[in-house]
C-alpha cells in the first residue's frame, strides 16, 4: 500500500504520516505531481491559511493535479476545506470539489471558544469512511472555520449549531477533524481509508 502525503505550506504533515506508518502504509510526503498520480492513495492533510496555501498550490499546479486524480483522496483539516468551492478565510476560491462554502464561526456568547479546539462527538455517520465507527464516537478538532451539512456530508457535528464534520464525493473524501490526533476511532477511520485504495 503506497500511499502519498501532498507536501505544501502547511502544518501537522508528519503526525499523519507516523499515524499511516503504524497502520503498515508505505508513506511518501511530496509535492511531485507523478509521484502523486502514481500513489495507490493519497492524503491532503495539515493546518494553514486558505489563501496562501491555495497560491502555493497553484504556483506548483498541484491544484489542478488534486482535482484530476481517481485514486481515494482524503482531505484533513485544511485539505478538508481548500476541497470546497469558496473560504471566507482570506476570500478565497478553492478547488471545487465540492460545491459548497467555507464559513467562520460566528460565537454566540463568549461560552464559545473560537478556535473550536477539542474533542467532539459525531452523528449521522455513513459511508466507507465510518465502517465500524460508532455513532457519537469522539475525534479531536481544531479549527475556526467550518462548512455546512449538505448532501455530501457523511458525518455531523455541532459547535455553536451542526455543521458537517466530513464529506464524500466519488473518490474524494474529507475530514474536519485530524483522525491522526483522535485515538483509536481516528485509527479506524484511517484504516477504512486504505482499504478503499485495496478494492
Amino acid at each position: 500500500m503506497n500511499a502519498a502525503i501532498i507536501k505544501y505550506n502547511a502544518g501537522n504533515i508528519r503526525s499523519v504520516e507516523n499515524a499511516l506508518l503504524r497502520l503498515g502504509a508505505e508513506v511518501v510526503v511530496t509535492d511531485d505531481r507523478e509521484t502523486i498520480r502514481k500513489a495507490d492513495c493519497v492524503l491532503f492533510p495539515g493546518q494553514g491559511e486558505a489563501s496562501n496555501t491555495m497560491n502555493y498550490l497553484r504556483e506548483r499546479k498541484l491544484d489542478v493535479l488534486i482535482k484530476s486524480l481517481t485514486q481515494p483522496v482524503l482531505g484533513i483539516c485544511i485539505g478538508m476545506q481548500l476541497m470546497c468551492r469558496h473560504s471566507e478565510e482570506g476570500n478565497t476560491d478553492c478547488l471545487g470539489i465540492f460545491d459548497v462554502d467555507v464559513k467562520k464561526f460566528c460565537p454566540r456568547d463568549n461560552s464559545f471558544k473560537i478556535p473550536h479546539m477539542g474533542w467532539n462527538s459525531l452523528y449521522n455517520l455513513n459511508g466507507a469512511l465510518y465502517r465500524d465507527v460508532k455513532e457519537d464516537s469522539f475525534v479531536y478538532f481544531i479549527h475556526s472555520f467550518y462548512v455546512a451539512q449538505n448532501k455530501w456530508s457523511v458525518a455531523d457535528c455541532e459547535y455553536i449549531h451542526p455543521y458537517c464534520a466530513s464529506l464524500n464525493k466519488d473518490n474524494f473524501y474529507a475530514t474536519q477533524f485530524h483522525p491522526e490526533k483522535s485515538g483509536r476511532v481516528g485509527e479506524q477511520i484511517l484504516n477504512n481509508f486504505l482499504s478503499l485504495a485495496k478494492k
